[in-house]
């Protein structure tokens, strides 16, 4: 096999393996770089990760979704959901965040709400 009126020897063939393996490692920078902003926030337990971690991916070739998917990845944001009260609204936020780790959590720990909103006195 002739390349330019020579022959290809051994420092093309490693000019080869070389070029790919700068290839792979840049592929692999790239996908790094497209999940960091969901990973950032499961490991934040951010009440949103799951759609940090989608605007994440899907915004990387358009760059500024990818950015505010970043940015959000640190906010903190307070939403509660009113359907809830703010201690069962955390053990959801921490169940959602475990199974995005692909981790177990025991649900039975859990203390049963009566349904009825805090005395503002204080009183039981």
């Amino acid at each position: 096999m002739d390349l330019i009126d020579r022959p290809l020897d051994q420092y093309d063939f490693i000019t080869f393996g070389f070029g790919l393996l700068i290839l792979i490692a840049l592929m692999a920078a790239v996908l790094f770089i497209m999940g960091l902003p969901g990973r950032v926030a499961v490991s934040r337990n951010h009440p949103h990760a799951a759609s940090v971690k989608v605007m994440g991916w899907m915004g990387f070739l358009a760059v500024v979704p990818w950015v505010h998917a970043f940015m959000w990845a640190f906010h903190s944001s307070m939403t509660i959901d009113v359907r809830r009260f703010p201690k069962e609204e955390n053990e959801a936020i921490r169940e959602e965040i475990a199974r995005l780790k692909g981790e177990t959590i025991d649900t039975t720990a859990v203390e049963p709400q009566t349904g009825q909103l805090p005395d503002p006195d204080g009183k039981p």
